[in-house]
């Protein structure tokens, strides 16, 4: 495995091992495609170190069935790695207007209520909150509270966060930010998602 050193060594009294374990604050924002992929990449990772995982899905709608959901309930099932469990807040699409959302809000709002009482147990390792930045960018959840329950919580539990137009002040707090930017894409030449690709 590759060795990368440090551009800054903080003086922060922590030794490189406890500095290296430090739980992280993952956030997975910008237009391109993507980001879900790239949190449920890091739930294989986390999946295969036996690591249980809680996927919670806002605002994509309940019943759309994403490949990544069948495959992580499979492997959490098999016994072999870590335990994965998935709850949907969402009734609508993430990409609409906000109008069309708003039966969404109380959802987002009960969705994250639940994460809180998860952080505070310490029930998962690795948490993907898929689509988490709408309801801050929306403001049907502060993110000043977010960046608070996730600067307080307990234990070595590690956070992602996907979606466009994550707020700044999250963006800031974060260990680890990618920017999805967008080059080309199908749909620009009127090409409709395909499964497969897109689900």
């Amino acid at each position: 495995m590759p060795q990368g050193q440090p551009s800054v060594v903080p003086d922060d009294g922590l030794t490189t091992r406890q500095r290296r374990n430090r739980p992280l604050v993952v956030v997975h924002t910008g237009i391109g495609k993507g980001k879900s992929t790239a949190a449920f990449g890091l739930a294989l990772r986390a999946w295969n170190q036996g690591w249980p995982i809680g996927v919670f899905q806002f605002v994509k709608s309940a019943k759309w069935k994403v490949g990544e959901e069948n495959a992580l309930r499979v492997l959490g099932a098999s016994g072999e790695g870590g335990t994965v469990d998935w709850h949907k807040m969402g009734e609508g699409w993430s990409w609409v207007q906000r109008d069309a959302q708003m039966d969404n809000e109380e959802k987002a709002r009960e969705g994250w209520e639940q994460v809180k009482r998860d952080l505070a147990a310490e029930t998962y390792k690795l948490y993907v909150l898929d689509e988490f930045a709408y309801p801050m960018h929306w403001g049907w959840i502060d993110t000043d509270e977010v960046v608070d329950v996730l600067h307080n919580r307990p234990g070595t539990q590690h956070v992602v966060i996907t979606g466009r137009n994550a707020p700044e002040k999250l963006v800031g707090f974060a260990d680890l930010v990618t920017d999805m930017s967008k080059v080309k894409h199908p749909m620009d030449a009127g090409q409709k998602g395909q499964r497969g690709i897109e689900w």
